[in-house]
Formats: structure tokens, sequence, C-alpha cells
């Protein structure tokens, strides 16, 4: 990956922020916004009120805006590489990519090739996880966002027995 500091992948001044709105994957009237500045994603619902929010390293946002601005399609592989190794990339830096991962595929370099960027993608799948979002691995495709499944309300929790309620008040 290139030695671009955050601000030099994503320059912005203070106010400016990106929503993401994942139509699918949120709530209705929900929205992510992305703060370049700080390298937080934050989840807002309507009023504005915070829900929840991440930060996320230079790393891990050239591999997440990608993500966020193919939604609700998946990102092939090439462009997420391109973007891994190089903040903004151009047609040529993906084509670049392409003929790598297909030269790598030929060679049985597949895993090697991509192992640094998978494992930046597997921190950001744990951080996108608080979201209710998952990222998702598409076999020698690339990745793409879907919303993780929803448990149930109440099936997590342990019901009390009843003789156990005396001893809690």
């Amino acid at each position: 990956m290139g030695s671009l500091t955050r601000k030099a992948r994503y320059p912005s001044s203070l106010n400016d922020m990106i929503p993401f709105r994942l139509t699918a994957l949120l709530e209705p009237g929900h929205v992510l916004v992305f703060n370049p500045h700080l390298g937080t994603l934050s989840h807002l619902a309507p009023g504005p009120v915070l829900l929840r929010e991440q930060q996320f390293t230079a790393s891990e946002l050239c591999v997440l805006i990608p993500l966020l601005q193919n939604y609700p399609h998946y990102c092939p592989y090439e462009q997420l590489l391109a973007h891994f190794h190089g903040g903004s990339p151009t047609s040529s830096d993906i084509d670049s990519s392409r003929l790598r991962l297909h030269m790598a595929q030929q060679e049985g370099q597949w895993d090697e090739c991509v192992r640094p960027m998978r494992g930046v993608l597997s921190r950001v799948r744990l951080k996108m996880q608080e979201f209710g979002i998952n990222v998702v691995a598409i076999t020698e495709t690339g990745y793409m966002l879907k919303r993780l499944a929803q448990t149930p309300i109440g099936t997590s929790e342990m019901p009390i027995e009843p003789w156990r309620l005396g001893a809690l008040v």
C-alpha cells in the first residue's frame, strides 16, 4: 500500500461529509456519513441522532470507500486492489491491477497477491458488523456489502427461572 495519509487520500475541509444512503442495509431514514477529516463512519437516525460510530485507518478506508460507493453492487477485486495500493486510482491503475490478478491466478499466486488486502478487509468487516453490515467475499470476483442476519429480539436473553426472582428483590 502507498504511504499516503488519510488526509492526502481524501482531501476535505472540516465541514465535508460524505453521506451513504444504503437503503436495503439500514432502516428507512437512516444514513451512514463518512467524515474524511477524522476517518470516521457514523450511523445517523432521523433527527439526526448518532447511533454508532467507528474510526478507520487509512488502509481500511482504501477498501471501505469503494465498497460503499459500489453498493448495492459488488466491488471487483481489481478495483479494491487498485484503491488499496494507491488511494484514488485511475482506470489504467485498475487495468494494471486486473492484469496483476490475472497473472497471479495463472501462476497459482492468487492468495499471495490478495492476502494483505484481505487482512485489511477482515478488520473492516469486524468494524462494519457494529453497523449491522457484513462484508461478503464473492470467490475470485470481489466483495460486497450485505445486511447481517438480525437476531430476533429477546432470543439472545436467557429467561430467569421463577425461583430466582426472589433473590433479585
